[in-house]
């Protein structure tokens, strides 16, 4: 019995110190703890060395844009000096590509108002595309955050991911790309200063081209002077902007917005009557729905100066073209957006003189400062 009796204690013993091992208290949650950090995390009870603190950047609303909502931009991407200056870098840097030959900026060039000059853009195995590249500027007030011109593009990071990988573009695959960024001697540095590691991934790089692409904002043509009281319009220019706003003759600003609303497009999507027999279907391959059958997204009218051709397929070659195409050129199909009120008389019909007027208006729309803007070019 005695014996018995011992054994039983010292299990007990036994029993007892293993449990009050575990009663140690609460597991340390590791994170940053300082409220001051970017990335600082309100569950964590003991820092993890993670805190970093990029220099805050707040995007310059310009007079013009008022009227209209705040841009977008995402609490999970905000805007930082760093993340900007990494965005610039890595759009400018052929790195991306599946040969180190080519970069976003080849074929979304500042001088041509971020687009391609080319009808269609020729990707590094000398693919040829089938649409022309959209311009970039102003994107961060595209609130609808629907990218491309079939809207496939949930936000503008998710944009950035497609010319990577796409075969004939880049022609690259993203563990390749970041297997090449990780191995540069500048890239690490640069996205621990902008993200807070130096472990470098696609979700990162798609943020940091996010970043550069939101400052690219253009507000300095002439109209933009005009309309806040500091330049003024020709005769012919002032007859210009009463043809676009006037339902029976232009009938432009149901598409592509007023003085009021200067981004000059709604950023929807419509058939303008191009085809009648569709066969690039547009925003219906990215819904499914057939009724949005050679719908593709409106452009803004700004910088038409530079941004030829004009058209998700770069048909048009000229302001001209285009102007001809609403005037007499429309095509009747089963999508025709009801704002093509005209196409059974093939267009609106306007006068050569009108149509002259027309073209002035919209080349006024034209930023010369937005095209030549250093903090925009090549820091490479």
């Amino acid at each position: 019995m005695k014996l018995y009796f011992i054994a039983l204690l010292s299990l007990n013993l036994i029993l007892f110190s293993c449990s009050g091992s575990d009663d140690s208290g609460p597991q340390a949650i590791l994170g940053c703890t300082d409220s001051n950090a970017v990335n600082y995390n309100s569950n964590a009870t003991e820092s993890d060395g993670s805190c970093y603190y990029p220099t805050g950047y707040t995007l310059e609303v310009p007079q013009i844009f008022d009227l209209i909502l705040p841009p977008h931009i995402p609490t999970d991407n905000q805007l930082s000096v760093e993340g900007i200056a990494l965005g610039r870098k890595l759009f400018y840097d052929p790195i991306l590509s599946g040969d180190g030959t080519q970069a976003c900026a080849d074929c979304h060039l500042a001088e041509n108002s971020f687009t391609d000059p080319r009808q269609f853009s020729i990707g590094i195995d000398g693919s040829i595309g089938t649409r022309n590249a959209m311009p970039l500027f102003n994107v961060a007030w595209n609130l609808d955050e629907k990218f491309f011109w079939d809207g496939r593009a949930i936000s503008l990071e998710d944009q950035a991911f497609g010319p990577v990988v796409n075969p004939i573009e880049m022609n690259n695959t993203w563990p390749n790309a970041v297997a090449s960024l990780q191995a540069n001697a500048q890239y690490p540095n640069l996205f621990q200063e902008a993200f807070g590691t130096s472990t470098i991934d696609s979700t990162l790089v798609a943020k940091a081209i996010s970043q550069f692409e939101r400052t690219l904002v253009s507000a300095n043509s002439r109209f933009d002077k005009f309309s806040i009281g500091t330049g003024t319009l020709t005769p012919s220019e002032e007859n210009g902007l009463a043809i676009f706003m006037d339902e029976e003759r232009g009938d432009c600003f149901h598409c592509h917005g007023n003085p009021n609303s200067p981004l000059w497009t709604d950023n929807d999507f419509h058939n303008n009557g191009l085809d009648s027999i569709i066969t690039d279907i547009g925003l219906g391959e990215f819904t499914g729905d057939p009724n949005d059958n050679g719908k593709f997204k409106s452009p803004s009218l700004r910088n038409l100066a530079f941004s030829a051709p004009y058209m998700h397929d770069g048909r048009f070659e000229t302001i001209d073209d285009v102007i001809n195409h609403y005037s007499e050129g429309l095509n009747d199909s089963p999508t025709i957006d009801p704002l093509m009120k005209t196409v059974a008389n093939g267009g609106v019909h306007l006068t050569d003189s009108d149509k002259a007027d027309l073209k002035a208006f919209l080349l006024s729309l034209s930023d010369e400062s937005f095209i030549n803007n250093p903090d925009y070019q090549d820091p490479n």
